[in-house]
């Protein structure tokens, strides 16, 4: 499609922010104003339209496709986002460990111990480890207190939560992610180290490594996603 627009401009709206082409207001794919919480997500989403060429390239706009979905499906339905998200937490990667006296057990309880505890913490919460990939579950109680925060984020963060904790396979990792002060290429290689560590011993295949570059691509933009959603972020990357 060709560029359409001159102009592209953020103005306040009701109820946040908002992106204006030549002064017309988007809507989402899904036909709903394209309303942010913040000056700073609508200033990422403004520049990636700003960015485009002669030709759009739908690719380019991953904040916009974010959005859009945070606002046509998590908003419409947070409870179904939270279905999604659950089984990242009951079978968190971080929570299954090599047998003792592995070299990767010590790899393991070195990087993901601290993760775990620090969630533990915030969530009044205990998580069960396990040896192996055997299957078992965490205490009851700490799956309801899981759904309870769930239950409290945004459609924002929830739809930054569901990409992080997907890409991650790890609830635990996911929520570190939200915290402004967690690197999210530090949080990725944390929760992809059992891949990595295998690669380290045999070598990374080309598509492979393509992959995991991928996916920590993804893990960095969702985390961005969410800090720019919050208050008092700004819209740089």
């Amino acid at each position: 499609m060709k560029r359409f627009y001159k102009d592209v401009t953020v103005s306040e709206a009701a109820g946040g922010w908002q992106v204006l082409l030549d002064g017309r207001a988007l809507k989402t794919q899904g036909g709903a104003p394209q309303i942010v919480p913040t000056r700073a997500l609508a200033g990422a989403l403004a520049a990636e339209w700003d960015a485009q060429g002669d030709k759009l390239d739908p690719g380019s706009f991953p904040l916009r496709d974010m959005t859009d979905y945070a606002i046509d499906h998590v908003a419409a339905d947070p409870a179904r986002a939270i279905a999604a998200i659950m089984p990242f937490a009951e079978t968190d990667t971080l929570c299954y460990r090599a047998d003792e006296g592995d070299a990767l057990r010590e790899r393991q309880e070195a990087v993901w111990e601290p993760l775990v505890a620090a969630a533990e913490k915030a969530l009044d919460s205990r998580f069960a480890r396990v040896t192996g990939i055997t299957y078992a579950p965490h205490p009851p109680a700490t799956r309801a207190r899981v759904v309870e925060e769930l239950e409290e984020m945004d459609s924002f963060t929830l739809a930054a939560l569901q990409n992080l904790a997907s890409l991650a396979a790890s609830l635990i990792a996911g929520l570190a992610a939200l915290d402004g002060a967690q690197d999210a290429d530090t949080l990725f290689a944390a929760a992809n180290l059992e891949e990595d560590w295998q690669a380290q011993q045999w070598g990374w295949e080309h598509e492979a490594l393509a992959r995991r570059d991928a996916r920590a691509r993804g893990f960095a933009l969702a985390q961005r996603f969410a800090r720019l959603a919050r208050a008092g972020e700004t819209a740089e990357p």
